[in-house]
């Protein structure tokens, strides 16, 4: 049996070096998505699954010089990538896996996760420890640029009921790890489910 963890390191490390090329006009989609976190000036959050640090200039922009930008990513090569786009200078990088952060609990105001459910190998574990990170009241977004039908063209692939975006099985997974999802949008040009941590 292959291990998750590495199935998923070879995948973003085949494709860390031209993954900003690949897609380039996904800049202004991260900032409305991170801009719906309402965010607190000098706020603390959380980008899991950072990859290239894509949404860490707008978390910046959202939390102000006082605030803490952490991004997270479990690739080497994709933090490397990040570094070289110089998004280190708006948040700090980690080297650590969703499913055991290195962070206190309840020490953060939200998180802002990316493309990253699909690659989750416990989905409700992982949701759960993300909700211990953040404070009673905090939030997520579960965003992608892409809605969940035009992800699925873009791989050659039906979306199917088993899908842990659609709807009707986010919601309920989301409950069971720890947080009320407060709206979701699923719609060509974006995917964002935001959920509020439950005390």
């Amino acid at each position: 049996m292959s291990d998750d963890r590495t199935d998923v390191q070879e995948f973003f490390t085949a494709r860390a070096a031209d993954w900003d090329r690949r897609f380039p006009d996904d800049g202004p989609a991260y900032a409305a998505a991170v801009a719906e976190l309402g965010l607190p000036e000098g706020g603390r959050v959380l980008d899991a699954g950072c990859g290239t640090g894509r949404a860490l200039p707008p978390l910046r922009a959202a939390v102000g010089p006082l605030g803490v930008v952490l991004g997270a990513d479990l690739t080497p090569a994709m933090l490397e990538t990040a570094v070289r786009a110089g998004r280190d200078r708006d948040g700090r990088l980690l080297l650590a896996d969703v499913a055991a952060l290195p962070l206190r609990s309840g020490s953060l105001d939200a998180v802002f996760a990316a493309g990253l459910i699909a690659h989750l190998a416990r989905p409700e574990a992982n949701l759960r420890e993300l909700a211990r990170v953040v404070r009673p009241g905090g939030t997520l977004a579960l965003f992608h640029p892409l809605g969940r039908a035009a992800l699925a063209a873009r791989h050659g692939r039906q979306l199917t009921p088993e899908d842990l975006r659609a709807e009707q099985n986010l919601r309920p997974l989301l409950a069971r790890s720890g947080w009320r999802m407060t709206s979701y949008v699923d719609e060509a040009s974006r995917f964002l489910a935001l959920a509020v941590r439950e005390a």
